[in-house]
């Protein structure tokens, strides 16, 4: 997908996707940007993060952020290079965390982005693309929710959904550096096996396996301490029957319910039954919430933890902001392993 110099292509909100979204929800178009203003830079997209939040936002349905209007670009993070600046602060070929979303360029002012040092830690252990995944949002997500929220115990059991995806297999590891025992559950027998030998979690599950109620009740035979909710659908309810007393649920993310109303036998009472009985915390949280008071912890830690490979991660590259929306639709249904990115442009420090 190529533009001339001055314009910008990008993926547009055509309509309110009703269920998965569709190739038709969406529109592509290139128009001519902006002149560049004192203290504003042209970007240029390297890498566009596909996360499952956005769904929610191409509803109209109230939650805690404005949803996308119909004409919006469809927004998302992205790391970027500087084409062009008239900002003090930026020169051309800086590397930037920003959030221009679905399109190749975008004229910002440059206080709304990041620098990213390739050269200095953690980036000179890391590719930039991590600044989307296990050392950007999702990884952030990963360490400030479960440890201001589960905070698991040396010995305690921890049970993370989508433990495939870059939220879920942060989750296990940081858990089980903790001390805890990390118990992952994923669909499918590639994904169980990547969360055995590559993210190192003590026990995995197929969601799909006909067998997996039983299977999670062999897994967890003291109990689960920590259910950290990725997913919700008939994966969380089967995890919330096997909650300790005392148990903790940090609330992350309902994917099973994004595409289509909550489908479970467990309705309200019971939830809330098994909330009173069992004594359980349960919390629900965005994660900006904890930027103030982790991110400098996180930084340091999950740095240093990525640099001396005691987290591991894996990234799911689609080239093309042209496949954006089909990616985005795999995402959606667990078609991906790992943090799931659009290599929109060429990255030049590979």
């Amino acid at each position: 997908m190529s533009t001339t110099p001055g314009q910008t292509t990008q993926v547009r909100l055509a309509a309110y996707p009703d269920g998965e979204p569709q190739d038709s929800d969406f529109e592509t178009v290139t128009v001519d940007l902006p002149e560049l203003q004192d203290g504003q830079v042209l970007l240029r997209s390297i890498y566009l993060s596909l996360d499952p939040y956005m769904r929610g936002r191409m509803s109209q349905a109230k939650s805690y952020a404005a949803h996308l209007e119909l004409g919006d670009v469809v927004l998302g993070g992205t790391v970027c290079e500087v084409v062009e600046s008239r900002a003090e602060n930026r020169k051309p070929g800086d590397i930037v965390l920003a959030f221009i979303g679905w399109q190749t360029h975008a004229v910002v002012d440059a206080r709304q982005m990041k620098r990213l040092d390739p050269t200095a830690p953690p980036f000179d252990a890391a590719p930039i693309s991590t600044a989307l995944g296990v050392l950007g949002m999702p990884g952030f997500t990963a360490y400030a929710g479960l440890l201001e929220i589960g905070k698991p115990a040396e010995g305690e059991t921890v049970v993370v959904a989508a433990a495939a995806g870059p939220v879920g297999s942060a989750v296990g590891q940081v858990a089980r550096l903790k001390g805890a025992r990390a118990v992952g559950i994923a669909g499918g027998e590639e994904k169980v096996r990547l969360l055995r030998e590559h993210f190192g979690f003590d026990v995995a599950l197929d969601h799909r396996s006909p067998t997996f109620v039983d299977d999670l009740k062999a897994a967890t035979p003291d109990g689960v301490d920590v259910y950290f909710e990725n997913v919700a659908g008939p994966v969380g309810e089967a995890v919330l029957r096997r909650m300790n007393t005392y148990g903790r649920v940090p609330v992350c993310g309902l994917v099973a319910n994004y595409n289509r109303p909550a489908e479970s036998s467990f309705g309200f009472p019971a939830f809330m039954g098994a909330v009173l009985a069992k004594s359980l915390t349960v919390r629900g949280f965005i994660q900006d919430e904890f930027v103030p008071t982790h991110t400098e912890a996180f930084t340091r830690e999950m740095g240093q933890w990525v640099a001396n490979g005691d987290v591991a991660y894996l990234e799911d590259v689609v080239d093309g902001l042209e496949n954006a929306v089909d990616a985005f639709r795999g995402l959606l249904t667990g078609r991906n392993v790992g943090k799931l990115l659009v290599k929109v442009g060429d990255d030049p420090t590979r």
